[in-house]
């Protein structure tokens, strides 16, 4: 029979245990970030290439991009910290807020964030104005967006409208981009839109304004922030906040990320900046 010294087991299990354990701790320290899909999943993710590279530099980490399917998804990833970080719109920051029972913390938002405003869009010659939407069939992007749903929805009951009595078809797209598409196409006559996005689809030449075009221009409000859980250690939260707020374009991986957020620099934010948000949402009976 085969001997096996108490020593030598001894030894082989604590090998075990500090291989397991170590790679318990690499485990925990991968920093992982997502953001409601409020484009295509190619474009997001372009978008957050240069972004994680800078991050895994200032944070002394890995850093990696966690696609979500949906708007509800991305909440649930960041309440229940199975990321650390997430790019929210100001309606996802209230959801997650009243979802966690007060424990997630914005951290910054893009400068261009403290007076964000939503667009309609028509390839319709006959709609002039938000009164020619009534009878027609109209698009918002998800039914969780801050600048593709909810504040659109809220300046239309402003307005005298509302879109579940006055328009012949509610639809939802999902994203910016495809908000843009239903309507060039004539899949609907009109839709709702972040303006950045379509700012970028007429600076890129990916809209014919010849055909689609702006009617109604909202007044502005708080959006998109970064978010982390407040039980994220007060140490990296200054740590990654620095982060955010030290990117500048004077630098070329600053303008190559700030580009890409169509940011012109990212500013502290709190908590009490989207209670316009929460107002509107529960105006319009969506929270």
């Amino acid at each position: 029979m085969l001997s096996i010294s108490p020593s030598r087991t001894f030894k082989a299990l604590m090998s075990c245990a500090l291989i397991a354990f170590a790679t318990i701790g690499h485990a925990q320290q991968v920093f992982r970030i997502t953001a409601i899909p409020d484009e295509s999943p190619t474009e997001l993710a372009r978008k957050a290439v240069p972004l994680v590279k800078y991050l895994e530099k200032q944070l002394g980490m890995k850093v990696e991009w966690t696609p979500v399917t949906d708007y509800a998804a991305a909440v649930e990833t960041l309440v229940n910290k199975k990321v650390d970080l997430a790019w929210f719109g100001g309606f996802t920051f209230v959801q997650a807020n009243h979802r966690s029972g007060g424990k997630v913390l914005p951290l910054v938002q893009r400068e261009e964030d403290e007076k964000f405003r939503s667009v309609f869009i028509t390839s319709d010659p006959a709609i002039k104005s938000l009164a020619d939407l009534k009878g027609k069939d109209v698009s918002f992007g998800s039914q969780s967006s801050t600048s593709g749903h909810l504040m659109p929805r809220s300046f239309l009951l402003q307005n005298g409208l509302n879109p579940d009595k006055d328009f012949k078809r509610v639809a939802f797209s999902g994203a910016h981009d495809a908000t843009i598409a239903a309507v060039a196409s004539g899949k609907v006559q009109a839709g709702a839109l972040n303006i950045s996005v379509w700012e970028k689809f007429v600076a890129d030449k990916k809209v014919d304004t010849s055909k689609v075009r702006v009617i109604y221009t909202t007044p502005p409000y708080f959006d998109y922030n970064w978010t982390v859980h407040a039980d994220m250690p007060a140490a990296q939260r200054e740590k990654l906040t620095q982060a955010l707020l030290s990117l500048s374009k004077a630098t070329p991986e600053g303008k190559e990320i700030l580009d890409l957020q169509r940011a012109t620099r990212f500013v502290p934010t709190k908590a009490e900046n989207y209670k316009g948000i929460e107002a509107a949402a529960v105006n319009a009976a969506l929270l």
